[in-house]
């Protein structure tokens, strides 16, 4: 299983309704894709104060790295991630990727 979180750096007064919308974009490619489990997003807490620059973000659960190499090429997603690069400060790089292998031994 592969968890794909993704963290956003949208400025203070981002357009809150794109981004709504986005979220809601890639939670219909979790409905359309094979491997695609789970998909949540919202706000980032910051609970440990390590991470303020990025304050929403999502979380997507793959069931392999297939699925992650088919949401990565499908046109849908490439879209979706274009708004998110246009909403970010930075552009693309206000944009943080990480993808946890969960259950694989060390």
């Amino acid at each position: 299983m592969i968890r794909h979180i993704v963290m956003l750096a949208v400025p203070p007064r981002h357009d809150a309704a794109k981004l709504a919308e986005v979220m809601h974009g890639l939670s219909d490619l979790r409905d359309a894709m094979p491997g695609f489990t789970d998909f949540e997003h919202g706000p980032n807490r910051d609970f440990e104060g390590k991470s303020s620059q990025f304050p929403y973000g999502f979380i997507c659960t793959f069931a392999d790295a297939a699925a992650v190499a088919a949401y990565a090429a499908d046109s849908r997603h490439q879209a979706l991630g274009a708004q998110l690069v246009a909403l970010c400060c930075g552009g693309a790089d206000g944009i943080q990727v990480v993808d946890i292998e969960i259950g694989v031994p060390q």
